[in-house]
């Protein structure tokens, strides 16, 4: 059986749990993941009692036929309603659906299809198939094992080329580092890569712009590379010509929380306590308040997923989940530094993926 059945199984079971007879699946990571269809149309009906079926447009047909082919297919534009209609006229009497990725004007279009095929009673299932991917499997910590391989190379060889240097933009810089994780086998960036110079290394995702690297700036350096469709995340700050001693300090600071949060990453560990465990490193040293945002998150089709760690999180955490730890201490008009790593709970210690030193690097 492949990777793609186990996962609509283990749907399949959650649908049968809430006395459902499907699921339609219309997020199209969702359907990506319990397909492997990686196409811009594509919607699944997932049925308890196995009969599944796989809806896209004559685009992807072909495609399909390669990407879900132990799925029955059916054809036609209006997907969402096809399906729909196919459901009730296959017995469906329960359908569930993802009320986080329909818009208020799809549900009701949903519901008149429904009504106008003969009935059927809709109810939501949240979340569940985000559920089932905050645990990676091994091809998925593969992928980002690359992902997150293709970044680190990335840096160090921009870093060993000099092309982190004063006289350059930031702009300059982002873009080159996004050439290069292409180069190195990226299917994109993972996210608009972060580049901060100087005091704008303070505004945690500040845009890179035509700031000009100067002697003495923190640089603070956010990005990631998409390889499989997995993200990897990862933030160095390095500091051009000569390190101030208050640099030093708040990067000591936050490398030293950030290696209590990566620490309290356990299977069981509550996702607000492995926050704090970060956090508090910062609060005895009285920059509480410069620490503004939670202290990671899940990643793996999506650069933020669950589970989220935070003051305001849910949850345990769980082996095999992927998540980022990334603490900041941020101060308005000098700089700022975060320092983040992805890495993959286990049994054991915490697996780290993304292996670029922390130690300071001046430049």
């Amino acid at each position: 059986m492949s990777r793609t059945a186990q996962r609509r199984d283990a749907l399949r079971a959650t649908a049968a749990a809430q006395g459902l007879d499907a699921v339609l699946v219309t997020n199209l990571l969702n359907v990506r993941y319990l397909t492997g269809f990686t196409g811009s149309n594509g919607v699944l009906l997932v049925r308890t009692d196995g009969a599944d079926l796989f809806g896209t447009d004559g685009r992807y047909t072909t495609q399909a036929g390669t990407q879900v082919p132990d799925v029955e297919l059916l054809v036609d534009r209006a997907t969402v309603a096809a399906l729909a209609r196919a459901a009730v006229q296959r017995g469906i009497g329960r359908l569930g659906y993802e009320s986080h990725d329909l818009t208020v004007d799809g549900l009701a279009a949903l519901e008149k299809v429904l009504a106008d095929a003969g009935g059927a009673e809709l109810s939501s299932v949240r979340r569940a198939v985000e559920a089932q991917r905050e645990i990676k499997d091994d091809e998925e910590i593969d992928s980002l094992r690359r992902a997150c391989t293709v970044a680190d190379q990335a840096l160090a060889e921009l870093a060993t080329e000099g092309a982190l240097r004063p006289g350059r933009t930031e702009l300059e810089v982002g873009r080159e580092l996004d050439a290069r994780m292409l180069q190195l086998g990226a299917e994109a960036p993972s996210f608009e890569t972060i580049v901060a110079a100087g005091a704008n290394s303070a505004i945690p995702h500040h845009r890179p712009d035509s700031t000009v690297l100067r002697d003495g700036d923190l640089l603070k350096l956010d990005f990631g590379a998409t390889v499989e469709g997995y993200h990897s995340d990862m933030t160095r700050t390095v500091v051009l010509g000569h390190a101030a001693d208050w640099q030093r300090e708040i990067y000591e600071l936050v490398a030293a929380s950030q290696s209590a949060g990566r620490a309290a990453l356990a299977v069981g560990a509550d996702v607000v306590a492995v926050d704090a465990a970060a956090r508090q490193v910062i609060v005895d040293a009285g920059h509480g308040e410069h620490f503004s945002h939670g202290l990671g998150h899940g990643v793996g089709l999506e650069i933020h997923e669950a589970p989220g760690i935070g003051q305001l999180g849910a949850g345990t955490l769980a082996a095999g989940m992927a998540v980022t730890v990334e603490p900041g201490v941020y101060l308005p008009g000098h700089g700022g530094v975060r320092i983040e790593d992805t890495l993959i709970v286990t049994d054991d210690e915490p697996e780290l993926l993304t292996l670029t030193s922390k130690e300071l690097l001046v430049l």
